[in-house]
């Protein structure tokens, strides 16, 4: 059977008969020298440089994009090329976050369904690219391995950020089965969080081995503490003197939860009218669930305490001009925007999710919250919003851990390290600088 062939063999059948197809391909895998062979002339072309295609759900605002875009951006340039494949789109003002100009973008348009009908597609693409790795991005995109192995690329790595809000525990069968059936194309697994690589290693059956641990890293130079108090920012609606400002930054998805920010922050208001005449909310972000979060908050009355900002391109500055960060998710893997409000030099109320507990230090830098419990956040702002000194002090050592733990230099050193260590691994030319 040609590997055109291959790439076709699966179909959207049943999930027993789609196994069955996974495991007849592994007999048919594509001898391993071949495919070094390939790559070998694919590098003494005009570019030797090994090209990174990083596969993605869609390529717009979000923290795995952002991810993404800052370890395209650090990355050495005489060392690594890259290609950006969106299952779905690239939206053309985030793909302006790259700042190289070699970069492509590429929008595959896949509608609702399995994403096996884009194999095809895939094949081709990585055929005509010749790539030396695939870096997939959870789930949503882990298929992309398939086509990438029936191609000959050599480095198939896949990248577990988090869950979505179907299974936000990782704990649904299915997908644990569905990441089972695509570990045996995958060559190796980088886990952003400790209870991501431990649900690799144990309920996926991920060799300790093959699973690297790289959080994500964030630019203290853009994301900094204000220089003298709270940033008064041009276009904050908010312009009385002695104000708390609380704020968040994410999109108006289920699994982000701001609604039960705004309801805690109603309930704050309600029962502490004192506090509440110093306190106001910033949400930052867009998505399916505005309408509803916008009817939530006309019916508390609170509309004169509440900024909808939308997305916004100067975020770093809207932090600088908040006194306590808050993210409200019910699932989380290692979140860009606390790593992000950490840097800023923001006390963070985080809920206790995923891999919170591993960035937010408990009576330290933060404080952690159950998801969806609307008033045990409402007496955590509450704590915050009171003591002015105690949350700036929590606010300078997240700065402080940020600097220590979660630099982006530091990540980007990891990311390379590992790239560079399996193309060798590969038999692969590693480039010298």
């Amino acid at each position: 059977m040609g590997q055109h062939a291959r790439a076709r063999v699966l179909a959207d059948y049943s999930w027993d008969a789609h196994l069955g197809r996974l495991d007849r391909l592994l007999g048919e895998r594509p001898d391993a020298g071949q495919s070094q062979e390939r790559a070998r002339r694919a590098w003494s072309d005009a570019d030797a440089r090994p090209l990174i295609v990083h596969v993605v759900y869609a390529f717009h605002v979000g923290g795995l994009e952002n991810g993404v875009a800052n370890l395209i951006n650090h990355l050495p340039a005489a060392r690594f090329r890259h290609a950006v494949v969106a299952l779905t789109d690239c939206s053309p003002d985030f793909c302006a976050r790259v700042v190289h100009d070699d970069v492509q973008f590429i929008s595959l348009q896949k509608g609702p369904g399995h994403g096996i009908r884009l194999y095809p597609a895939l094949y081709r693409l990585f055929r005509a690219l010749r790539p030396a790795i695939v870096h997939t991005r959870n789930l949503a995109a882990l298929e992309a391995v398939v086509p990438a192995w029936a191609a000959g690329v050599p480095v198939r790595i896949h990248g577990e950020h988090g869950w979505d809000v179907s299974d936000p525990h990782g704990i649904r069968l299915r997908f644990r089965l569905i990441r089972r059936a695509y570990r045996r194309f995958v060559t190796h697994y980088v886990a952003l969080s400790n209870h991501l690589r431990a649900y690799l290693t144990e309920s996926v059956g991920v060799a300790p081995e093959h699973v690297t641990r790289i959080c994500n890293g964030v630019d203290t130079a853009r994301f900094r503490p204000a220089t003298a108090g709270r940033h008064r920012l041009d276009g904050l609606p908010f312009k009385e003197s002695g104000l708390r400002v609380v704020g968040t930054v994410g999109r108006f998805q289920a699994i982000k939860d701001p609604l039960n920010l705004v309801h805690a922050f109603a309930l704050l208001v309600a029962r502490d009218p004192a506090l509440a005449q110093r306190l106001r909310l910033v949400i930052v972000g867009d998505g399916p669930l505005r309408g509803e979060i916008e009817a939530e908050i006309a019916a508390a009355g609170i509309g004169d305490r509440v900024w909808l900002a939308g997305e916004r391109e100067d975020v770093p500055e809207i932090m600088r001009a908040m006194d306590i960060f808050v993210l409200p998710s019910r699932a989380e893997g290692i979140s860009n925007t606390i790593l992000e409000a950490m840097a800023s030099g923001l006390p963070v109320i985080a809920t206790q999710v995923g891999g919170n507990y591993e960035l937010v230090l408990a009576d330290e830098t933060g404080s952690l919250v159950p998801p969806g419990d609307a008033a045990a956040l409402a007496d955590t702002l509450a704590y915050y919003a009171a003591d002015e000194a105690m949350a700036a002090a929590r606010g300078r050592s997240g700065r402080r851990r940020v600097e220590g733990e979660f630099s982006i230099d530091g990540m980007v050193g990891r990311y390379a390290d590992l790239y560079e260590s399996l193309l060798d691994a590969a038999g692969l030319p590693v480039l010298a600088t």
